[in-house]
């Protein structure tokens, strides 16, 4: 399954935010190291920043640019270098009317003559349905089948969906699922989960953004979805570096100035830290109890944490590490050195206050 990276593009696209070149062009470069296919650098015609990242980027992935059913829009892209111009347009009944107040058969004619404007100007060409959720499927066939493009991807604009209803509606369509690509929202939460769906489903393409980073609630997080794809029980192949998933996505939003939840999964402070002690004291010995992977698989880091919580089973174990018989007096001595720690420590400062502990008692 191919993946499209809109952090860049969709980042910029909630209130407030603007990248620098500068910042765009880092980013890039790191998302390609990671191995994504497509790079949606910016909306050429409304950015002009857009010709100058394309111009310092010599990179491996396709550089892509949007691009509205216009003439315009598709010349701004072509003069800015991008290798794609994806363009996109409303298709459902209700947004054919209120944002292109237009009929069926003129925005089909529109597209048309964009996609062909763009494979005149030499570059590969992505159309995308703008709440092509909502729109009816053979309606999507059949403008699938007009348009010339290497991609057609269906959009749930408004974060709609949820995945059972994403399978049911690309098995509805008669078009090649080997060419479609997805572009979710998680305004209900699922966007990764849909994703997952669609891939299942045969779809070829998701779009996806590091931290989930997207206007709304963001779109499907690009690390967690890379993740489930690969750690699930129907796993997806993708031509990425796992290994370098995390600290590359770290270092995307350490570029962009970006921050995510302490609880985000696989980027927050908090994803790979454990305290409790009943789940301290079994992943002291075997740390898949209380872990759907290994951080290390992702480049991610796990942390045992120690202080407070921590009970009588975990501090029997850390003695033992520090090579001392775990009798009663010791785990008394080393709980009560751990309750008074001013912040959680490590297993290696652990079993450090274990071994001092342990020499109170020879």
């Amino acid at each position: 399954m191919k993946l499209l990276d809109l952090t860049l593009r969709e980042g910029e696209q909630r209130p407030g935010i603007e990248y620098t070149v500068e910042q765009k062009v880092e980013a890039a470069r790191e998302l390609d190291a990671l191995g994504v296919d497509y790079l949606q650098v910016g909306f050429p015609i409304a950015d002009e920043d857009v010709r100058t990242v394309c111009e310092r980027l010599d990179v491996d992935a396709d550089v892509t640019g949007i691009a509205r059913a216009i003439p315009g829009d598709v010349e701004a892209a072509l003069d800015a270098g991008v290798d794609v111009v994806d363009l996109f347009a409303p298709t459902s009944e209700a947004h054919l009317e209120a944002v292109l107040g237009t009929t069926r058969a003129s925005m089909v004619e529109s597209v048309r003559e964009a996609a062909a404007l763009a494979r005149e100007g030499g570059v590969a060409v992505q159309f995308t349905a703008m709440d092509g959720f909502r729109t009816e499927p053979a309606a999507l066939d059949e403008l699938f089948a007009t348009v010339d493009a290497d991609w057609y991807t269906i959009a749930d604009t408004v974060g709609s969906r949820t995945p059972a209803g994403v399978e049911r509606f690309l098995e509805s369509l008669e078009s090649d699922l080997a060419e479609v690509g997805v572009h979710f929202h998680e305004d209900l939460g699922v966007g990764t989960a849909n994703a997952l769906a669609a891939g299942r489903a045969g779809a070829g393409k998701a779009d996806v953004s590091v931290g989930g980073i997207g206007e709304r609630a963001g779109n499907t997080p690009a690390e967690a979805f890379v993740a489930a794809a690969t750690v699930g029980a129907e796993p997806i192949d993708l031509a990425v570096d796992e290994r370098s998933l995390i600290p590359v996505a770290e270092r995307v939003l350490d570029v962009l100035d970006e921050d995510v939840g302490t609880a985000k999964p696989l980027l927050g402070d908090e994803a790979f830290a454990h305290e409790s002690g009943i789940h301290t004291a079994a992943m002291l010995d075997d740390p898949s109890t209380f872990e759907p992977f290994d951080p290390a698989r992702f480049g991610g880091t796990r942390r045992l944490l120690f202080g407070p919580g921590t009970g009588a089973g975990t501090a029997r174990k850390l003695l033992r590490r520090a090579g001392m018989e775990p009798t009663d007096e010791r785990v008394a001595a080393l709980l009560s050195r751990l309750a008074d720690v001013d912040e959680e420590v490590d297993v290696e400062e652990a079993v450090a206050l274990a071994t001092t502990v342990g020499d109170r008692f020879r």
